[in-house]
């Protein structure tokens, strides 16, 4: 695989500057003379070169979209799950599927379809001083004595020891290596075959040449998260201040709601001290009678989160029956994660548990930036990597939690505050909350940005926030 480094240098050579996007393009050719056709192709005006600029480069929609006459369309994410004990071959076909399909992903990539298995080659002497390709799954990662950044890898076949050398390009992103997270490295093997020298790494993540699917009639969605009915400190006024302007808003069809939607009983020590409803039945009452003052045309989807009364484990089901008898008949209820369509767009909506492990594991990660761990996840084209760490995760035959197909819209919560960006055709939102700052963040010194809403025009996917408490 071309490096990173020799790609930049080139169109340096050429006087023009680069988008990391146009290096990954054409290190996953692994073709050169892509960089003096892309400058000889450009405008002489252009300075720094983009996607568009790559003679033949189109965008492709992952998937079709086969339209229905039902308002919201659940692609996944309803029903009821199983909630029976777990037996731990059950987690050998939870990782199995996982790395099935990553690698899958993976090898889409000219440059790594030839991956090798890693039980074949190790101590193998026929290998040493080639251009090796590996996809596998990360055991463990560590940092040496020396500074280096060492992983073990483990695929079907076998596992190996990967060294990533800090005086390397690629040993940036080898610091923000997670265990059970799925990646592909080309290298050489070491002279006695126990040790695999990496020149490069790379992750599933979202294609490049990603188009995302607009709608194509007028509609407009809202999403929040977070809404915590039954706590001390949800923001009540601001809530009516929403639920009359929706009462305005005739265009907006669609109600998102991403977990939490009450803040629930025994989530945390004396956290009766801080609640306004002590029943979990009252609480879901409240939140009955919340929906039910909204606009009857709307589409109110909603999934559960942590403080919610479903099993903690992802993935969660969604709220059980018992809880939502008063709800109005335009309220759609999903697990977490679930993906929705709204006139053909595709909506994956999870609550977040998992930024509290990503945050811990990745360098420079912060809740204060939830917009970039979400790019984190879709670059892993994976919502909970690591296995062992705050978030439970339920083991299936299945991984649910595989970011696949791909979608418009990456909709979380979890965190209360609100961040949006766009990454590689796709929108990632964290909503916020309704909830003013917790005892709990304050000793964190954290500061939510509550009572915001997030409207999307489904035929751009350009969004625009809306604060309830100005």
């Amino acid at each position: 695989m071309l490096r990173p480094q020799e790609i930049v240098l080139g169109f340096l050579d050429c006087g023009m500057q680069v988008h990391p996007d146009v290096v990954s393009y054409i290190a996953e050719q692994g073709d050169l003379s892509l960089i003096p056709a892309i400058a000889d192709s450009v405008p002489s005006d252009v300075s720094v070169i983009m996607t568009e600029h790559i003679p033949g480069f189109t965008r492709e929609r992952d998937g079709t979209r086969f339209l229905t006459e039902a308002p919201v369309d659940v692609i996944y994410g309803v029903g009821t799950q199983e909630n029976n004990g777990v037996d731990f071959t059950d987690f050998v076909h939870y990782f199995r599927d996982r790395y099935n399909r990553l690698s899958t992903i993976l090898r889409t990539h000219k440059v790594y379809a030839g991956a090798m298995p890693i039980g074949g080659i190790a101590k193998n002497s026929r290998y040493y001083n080639m251009e090796i390709v590996l996809i596998g799954m990360v055991m463990e990662v560590r940092n040496t004595k020396n500074g280096h950044r060492m992983a073990l890898l483990e695929d079907p076949t076998g596992m190996i020891n990967i060294l990533f050398n800090k005086d390397r390009e690629e040993f940036t992103e080898a610091e923000r290596l997670i265990p059970d997270e799925v990646i592909a490295v080309t290298g050489q093997l070491s002279s006695d075959g126990s040790l695999f020298f990496a020149n490069s790494l790379a992750r599933p993540d979202i294609p490049i040449n990603h188009a995302p699917f607009l709608s194509e009639t007028p509609g407009k969605a809202v999403f929040i998260s977070d809404v915590h009915v039954g706590s001390n400190t949800f923001l009540g006024e601001a809530w009516e201040k929403f639920t009359a302007w929706l009462h305005e808003q005739p265009d907006i069809g669609y109600l998102i709601i991403a977990g939490d939607v009450v803040d629930g009983i025994g989530i945390y020590p004396d956290q009766d001290k801080e609640l306004t409803i002590q029943n979990i039945y009252g609480q879901y009452e409240v939140f009955a009678e919340m929906l039910c003052k909204l606009p009857s045309h709307l589409q109110i989807v909603v999934s559960p989160g942590n403080h919610d009364a479903v099993r903690g484990a992802e993935p969660q089901p969604s709220l059980p029956p018992q809880f939502c008898q008063k709800f109005p008949d335009n309220v759609i209820l999903v697990e977490n994660p679930a993906v929705v369509r709204l006139q053909g767009v595709s909506v994956l909506m999870y609550h977040g548990r998992s930024f509290d492990d990503m945050i811990g594991l990745l360098p420079g990660a912060s809740y204060t930036r939830p917009d970039e761990v979400m790019i984190e996840m879709l670059k892993r084209r994976h919502l909970t990597c690591t296995y062992g760490e705050r978030t439970p995760i339920y083991a299936c035959r299945e991984d649910r939690l595989v970011i696949d197909p791909i979608p418009e819209i990456f909709h979380t919560g979890h965190v209360h505050i609100s961040g949006i960006t766009k990454y590689r055709g796709v929108l990632a939102i964290n909503a916020g909350t309704w909830q003013s700052q917790t005892a709990f963040q304050k000793q964190m010194n954290l500061q939510p940005t509550p009572a915001r809403a997030i409207i999307v025009d489904l035929q751009t996917l350009e969004p625009e926030v809306i604060d309830f408490q100005e």
